[in-house]
């Protein structure tokens, strides 16, 4: 009887291996192909099944993945806006506050402040969510972040130079959410020479 390296006799199978792989030495040494034994075929039709089901279970998981990363983009795409919402409505309930306060007074420098409050109150919600304001007094025009309705002769301010701001202009980290709509200096009116007389 054979004994493996614990001197326990060996199983049919494993005989079974022993014999496929003298007979594969055997005929790798005639320099012929080795006959593949049933039992073998019937192991690599095993494994492969094996394998088809692996794959088939990787990509339906892959494909659950994807279905569930997607849903949770959309729904993250969707309420993207939340804070700011959150963030607006104190500002909105002022300002309806000061409608209202205007329409029981008369006192046109009590509305004016109120409206001044709300304004910074808006501007401070926007900043927190990185809206900010893009700068214009005697700012040098800049085309990427001014729109020139404009170019107006001026004799104090230097060609190129900002003078009014027609619209405020706002930057949303490092996008453009509306340029700044200005008037621009075009410089020194030229001097006429006067007509000369022959």
């Amino acid at each position: 009887m054979t004994m493996n390296e614990h001197n326990e006799p060996k199983t049919a199978a494993e005989r079974a291996v022993e014999l496929d792989a003298a007979a594969d030495l055997a005929a790798a040494a005639d320099g012929r192909s080795p006959p593949i034994s049933a039992e073998r075929v019937a192991q690599l039709e095993t494994e492969l099944a094996e394998a088809n089901q692996h794959v088939l279970r990787t990509y339906a998981e892959l494909e659950n993945y994807r279905k569930r990363a997607q849903r949770l983009l959309e729904e993250e795409t969707k309420y993207a806006p939340l804070p700011l919402m959150r963030d607006l409505l104190p500002v909105l309930d002022n300002l309806e506050r000061a409608i209202q306060a205007a329409d029981q007074s008369r006192d046109a420098a009590g509305l004016l402040e109120g409206v001044k409050m709300v304004a910074q109150q808006l501007h401070a919600a926007l900043e927190r969510h990185h809206c900010v304001l893009i700068p214009t007094q005697d700012a040098p025009f800049d085309p990427h972040v001014h729109e020139a309705v404009a170019q107006v002769p001026h004799a104090q301010v230097p060609a190129g130079t900002i003078i009014e701001t027609l619209s405020t202009g706002y930057r949303l980290h490092d996008r453009i959410v509306r340029p700044a709509r200005v008037l621009v200096s075009a410089g020194a009116p030229e001097a006429t020479t006067p007509a000369t007389h022959n």
